[in-house]
């Protein structure tokens, strides 16, 4: 198992509305850049946890976990004319971008903030520290353990 850092912005989509999904689960979609989708592709795996984190908006932080509960497979808006994240260079022979399924698990006792998350000093792989701003990131279990520690 292996643990992540999913981005959203709340007002597009939240871990409240992952909580009020169809079956608590929920396509993660539109991911447009090529870092991030290699690490969904190539390494992202059904079983692993994933923090959701809360950007651009008020309180910027990780508000919850899921779970990833569906390999990587091809993101089929990429083929919707009518989506946001249609790309008229991807074909079903050959997608450019995937996407998972993930499953809410639970919301934190509380936001951990961004600035709470710098200033730990026990937190010190997770790329957000250094102004990393990739939607997916992968996180160290001992990261992980901190985080949620922070959040009790």
């Amino acid at each position: 198992m292996a643990y992540w850092l999913f981005k959203t912005e709340p007002d597009a989509f939240s871990i409240d509305d992952l909580k009020h999904a169809a079956n608590q689960t929920t396509i993660w979609e539109g991911v447009r850049n090529y870092q991030a989708r290699n690490f969904m592709r190539d390494e992202v795996k059904e079983g692993d946890l994933v923090m959701i984190y809360h950007s651009s908006c008020k309180q910027v932080g990780v508000a919850g976990i899921a779970t990833v509960t569906r390999d990587a497979y091809p993101d089929p808006s990429q083929f919707d004319l009518k989506s946001d994240y249609y790309d008229a260079k991807a074909t079903a022979e050959k997608p450019r971008w995937f996407v998972v399924d993930v499953t809410y698990k639970q919301h934190l006792n509380k936001l951990v903030s961004l600035k709470a998350i710098k200033e730990n000093n026990a937190i010190t792989e997770i790329a957000l520290k250094k102004g990393g701003r990739l939607s997916i990131m992968p996180v160290s279990q001992s990261d992980w353990s901190e985080i949620i520690s922070m959040a009790n």
